[in-house]
């Protein structure tokens, strides 16, 4: 039986296909609303189609970067599977609010994967120094930021020049939107469930393997049916579906969205941080930043 388990000290062991933990304190306030004003036309980055994976489902829809940086060998699957349309009319078989949901599971009962292998764990990466990075915090001895549109914690760029190949360790931060892997309780036996966060939970951070962001659709996901059952599985519910998974570049050109995210190297980043920050005081945290995004066709 797959099962996502946390810490020990978390008290919480979530069984019924990979999964995480629940917070057992209680859930934590949402962030402050990020502000937004006016954004020049050359302060905007395209998402690669290659690097955009398309989720419809009965809710909507959902659309998810993409990081081969970060996770080569997830996000390999996670294409593949897409394009054989193992995806396509998979329940979200367990959703718990204030935490995440999870799909994946072509039997929908938590037990079933792919028939591919089980994968590597990829829960840190190497970043050198090409890789763009926007630092918004740097706690002593590291770096807090976004790449592209994952929020990242990284060694600092000084460890650059200590490491033989010249680059350093960088992860993924458990922010709301962040897509990882279920797995079991060996970490390297992630396969093709996956969850989509809901709220922050940073006790995952380099316990699951992160391999995406929601640029777009993070209403969707909080909008799914919660599980009515024991660690959040489907009792009596119906769950939604994933109706169909592509990568956007399969998707005719007349028909594939077009998405643009808030360039973390421009200024008005650098405001929306300092905004964010302001907002929030001693409490900010790189979850705390939202990043503007249009989509078109």
């Amino acid at each position: 039986m797959k099962s996502m388990c946390t810490a020990a000290l978390l008290a919480v062991v979530l069984f019924a296909a990979p999964v995480l933990a629940q917070d057992v304190g209680g859930p934590p306030p949402p962030p402050a609303p990020t502000p937004q004003t006016t954004i020049a036309a050359t302060e905007w980055r395209a998402v690669p189609a290659e690097n955009l994976l398309v989720i419809d489902t009965t809710r909507g829809r959902i659309l998810v970067e993409l990081f081969p940086e970060v996770a080569p060998l997830h996000v390999e699957r996670i294409k593949l599977l897409a394009r054989r349309g193992f995806y396509d009319n998979t329940p979200w078989h367990r959703v718990i609010d204030w935490f995440m949901a999870q799909t994946g599971d072509p039997l929908g009962n938590g037990e079933g994967q792919s028939p591919y292998p089980d994968l590597t764990a990829e829960f840190t990466f190497r970043r050198d120094p090409a890789m763009p990075f926007a630092a918004v915090a740097e706690p002593t001895g590291a770096r807090v930021g976004f790449f592209h549109s994952l929020p990242v914690q990284t060694q600092p760029d000084a460890a650059f020049a200590q490491t033989g190949d010249g680059k350093v360790h960088g992860w993924g931060l458990y922010c709301p939107g962040v897509a990882g892997m279920a797995r079991d309780v060996g970490n390297d036996t992630a396969n093709s469930q996956f969850f989509i966060m809901r709220q922050a939970y940073p006790a995952l951070d380099k316990r699951y393997t992160i391999w995406g962001m929601t640029v777009d659709g993070l209403d969707v996901v909080r909008s799914l049916q919660v599980g009515d059952g024991e660690n959040g599985m489907m009792s009596q519910a119906q769950p939604d579906r994933m109706t169909r998974v592509r990568i956007a570049a399969d998707i005719p050109a007349a028909e594939r969205p077009m998405v643009q995210m808030l360039a973390t190297d421009s200024a008005r980043f650098r405001a929306l941080v300092d905004e964010a920050r302001g907002a929030r005081g001693a409490d900010f945290s790189v979850c705390d930043v939202t990043l503007p995004v249009q989509v078109s066709n």
